[in-house]
């Protein structure tokens, strides 16, 4: 995640003042220094600092927080309530036009990632609004743009309206409305072109295309990894056309998350999505509040939620639940629930929506082998379909020749199987747990997928 240097010093610096029966005034200074420093070395905006420290002092000193029963707690609070306020507080989703089409116009920066951002709004709006969208080739300058756009719609079977390089931006968007009419396609998407720098051309041409197509969205992308001068760019681009909301790429990357939490302050407009991964579904409508829990390590149980309905079968999900209750699981069935798991995203992702993640000692700051993975899966491909239903059979000769075909080794195989007989023991512990109320649980086997 882009804030994981800025996370770990957040959750750091409010650890200590969590535990505390009592806070004085000098704890807050001491805590809201170090959160301080914490946003400058994140890329965060001065200004946004300064005003983010000064409103969380005052109310953290405040008389109902000193004599609470739990200060610490009521100041993590704070801190929560008002990272979210800095991002925009709710979750800023399309303004959809009332007579069809709805019109989104792309612009920002070349290098920004216009093109896949474009594919990627086409693809989230068709899955999660049921939308029949159209995308539209307007970056004549640069032929590899149509290209790129072309072999993204038929990636994900989405039209593309294209002219080539010879006709004008404007020419090409005045047509594909026309066609959008004609094909019954209730979204346009513009991928218009960028430049290495704002110009006055630029800026020209993409004044002449709002006017003719009149967008109820003007999405400004931003890579994420520009820290301030994506803010700077945005408001540029604000001041010229007037933008109605920002998408920021590449914010699963090693970047430091500044413009995330500065770009709403400065422009006062809300980023809409932000692109968390290369493939073509990895595009997250952006939440404030749920950015604000996964920065303080609370977890994001909601977009934990929303990726499992995406990507878990819901019939295969109940057949599941009904073998695991009558211990009739087998290997066939784990493996089942990884490709599902894996169709959710890097699994170090998907552990940190999970409250409590970040405080399960030894966990905290380790590195999800995905490679593992693959093992599993090669080695239970090499099983027969007998010995996937009935592990007790597998013998040393077995083993041998399983380890052999998968490219593993004997002892890969042990602990394959050490950990499907754990987990189907921990489901019977739960199943128990969940009948004689609540109980502490173990995880065992879940070692293997860290290095």
């Amino acid at each position: 995640m882009a804030f994981e240097g800025l996370a770990q010093r957040l959750q750091g610096t409010l650890q200590k003042i969590t535990g505390k029966g009592k806070i004085s005034e000098a704890d807050v200074k001491e805590m809201m220094r170090e959160v301080r420093f914490a946003l400058i070395e994140a890329d965060v905006n001065l200004k946004v600092v300064k005003e983010f420290v000064k409103t969380v002092s005052e109310r953290s000193v405040g008389q109902d927080v000193m004599k609470s029963l739990t200060p610490g707690q009521q100041v993590v609070k704070i801190v929560k309530d008002e990272l979210t306020k800095l991002m925009g507080e709710e979750q800023s989703g399309i303004q959809f036009a009332r007579k069809s089409p709805t019109v989104i116009m792309m612009v920002g920066l070349q290098g920004a990632g216009k093109t896949t951002t474009s594919g990627k709004l086409a693809n989230s709006l068709r899955k999660r609004n049921n939308k029949q969208p159209l995308l539209v080739a307007a970056d004549v300058y640069r032929p590899a743009a149509i290209q790129q756009l072309e072999t993204i719609g038929k990636q994900l079977t989405i039209p593309v309206f294209s002219m080539g390089t010879d006709i004008s931006p404007v020419e090409i968007v005045r047509q594909a409305l026309k066609k959008a009419d004609e094909d019954h396609n209730d979204v346009v998407i513009i991928d218009t072109a960028g430049r290495l720098h704002i110009d006055e051309t630029l800026m020209q041409e993409l004044k002449d295309i709002r006017e003719l197509s009149s967008p109820d969205e003007v999405f400004l992308v931003v890579d994420s990894m520009t820290g301030q001068d994506a803010v700077n760019v945005a408001k540029n681009f604000d001041d010229a056309i007037g933008i109605t909301g920002v998408a920021l790429t590449k914010l699963d990357g090693d970047t430091r998350g500044g413009a995330a939490l500065s770009i709403r302050s400065v422009t006062q407009k809300p980023i809409k999505y932000v692109g968390m991964g290369e493939k073509m579904d990895a595009l997250e409508p952006f939440h404030p509040e749920r950015m604000a829990s996964r920065i303080l390590g609370m977890g994001d149980v909601m977009s934990l939620i929303e990726k499992a309905q995406e990507n878990v079968d819901e019939d295969k999900a109940k057949e599941l639940e009904q073998k695991l209750r009558t211990s009739t699981f087998t290997l066939d069935d784990f493996l089942d629930q990884l490709q599902q798991v894996k169709q959710m995203g890097p699994l170090d992702e998907i552990l940190k929506m999970m409250p409590g993640f970040n405080k399960i000692k030894g966990l905290d700051n380790a590195k999800v082998d995905e490679s593992q993975m693959g093992k599993v899966e090669a080695v239970i491909y090499s099983m027969t379909t007998q010995e996937r239903t009935t592990p007790e059979m597998i013998n040393a000769s077995r083993k041998k020749r399983i380890a052999k075909g998968s490219g593993t080794s004997i002892q890969e195989v042990n602990r394959l199987l050490k950990q499907f007989e754990e987990m189907k023991k921990m489901v019977k512990q739960m199943t128990g747990a969940q009948q004689r109320g609540k109980k502490k649980m173990k995880m065992p086997g879940m070692d293997a997928f860290f290095k």
